[in-house]
């Protein structure tokens, strides 16, 4: 049967969230091995707010959202994975948690960056400037991704990264949801949250060279970079979203560094996992149909 929607979804604490249109589902292996699945309705802000829908405008909008749903997400699953009905956190704590994250990714990615390049130029600008600090900004967003990805404890959230993948391509292959099905495909989707955040660094390196022209001082070039991030996060939400549905083989061309960058965020999962992963699929799919979601 061939699906009729398209699935995002995040990995989490012993467990994976899918979300579809206006469902979200959560499934949690607790520690009596049981699956804990939780899911509700939610309309997204796109749907909710018009504007939000307008291209380059939705992506940071998706952004924003995807992020604020996956806190709660993992929030919930901490709870969940050992068993406790701890106090979750309220919108206002979500809220600054996100603020600060947000400031976090800006603070390493963006303006670390600008400051080193600076530091190796001596204060020049210009075009070399602007070649040194994409590199570097490449260089940190890599190397983050590696460092991470040697933790023990994230492994294991890498490993249900992958069950998630595998469910939704098998889901989108119009193939039963059975861990057999499942277990036989790609750890890989071109929808992946990982392929979208590589998309942004390399659309900012694009877009602040034309911000770097000598003469500019300092706290201009910052303040650009900052104001900037809506459009860079608008435009790589509008290529992801295009190069997911293209078949071109220029295109996947174009996404193949982003793929290989998942071999980094995503791990071979065991059968347990993919059931989990499973059972979240089935709570978004059991009643109507959904849009496309991110990350997947």
């Amino acid at each position: 049967m061939e699906p009729q929607l398209y699935i995002g979804g995040q990995a989490v604490i012993e467990g994976v969230m899918m979300r579809g249109g206006d469902k979200v589902a959560v499934a949690v292996r607790k520690p009596d091995n049981s699956i804990h699945v939780e899911h509700e309705v939610r309309r997204s802000w796109t749907q909710r707010f018009k504007f939000l829908a307008l291209p380059l405008v939705r992506g940071t909008a998706v952004l924003f959202e995807s992020t604020f749903i996956g806190y709660q997400a993992l929030n919930k699953s901490a709870n969940l994975s050992v068993d406790e009905e701890g106090e979750e956190l309220s919108n206002w704590q979500m809220a600054l948690t996100l603020i600060f994250s947000l400031a976090f990714g800006v603070g390493l990615f963006i303006l670390a960056p600008l400051y080193i390049a600076q530091w190796v130029t001596n204060g020049a600008t210009g075009t070399a400037f602007a070649a040194i600090e994409g590199v570097l900004r490449l260089l940190i967003f890599v190397a983050y991704m590696w460092l991470i990805s040697r933790m023990k404890d994230i492994q294991r959230v890498f490993m249900y990264h992958g069950a998630e993948h595998k469910t939704i391509n098998c889901f989108e292959a119009g193939e039963a949801l059975t861990v057999e099905n499942v277990r036989r495909h790609t750890l890989i989707h071109k929808r992946c949250g990982t392929s979208f955040l590589l998309f942004v660094m390399v659309i900012s390196i694009i877009l602040f060279s034309f911000f770097s022209k000598e003469g500019m001082s300092h706290w201009e070039m910052m303040a650009y970079r900052i104001g900037l991030m809506p459009v860079v996060a608008g435009l790589s939400y509008e290529l992801i979203r295009w190069s997911g549905n293209s078949t071109n083989r220029c295109v996947a061309w174009l996404v193949s560094p982003g793929m290989l960058m998942q071999r980094l965020t995503t791990k071979e999962p065991d059968d347990s996992m993919i059931e989990v992963a499973i059972a979240s699929v089935q709570a978004v799919i059991e009643d109507g149909k959904a849009e496309s979601a991110l990350p997947a």
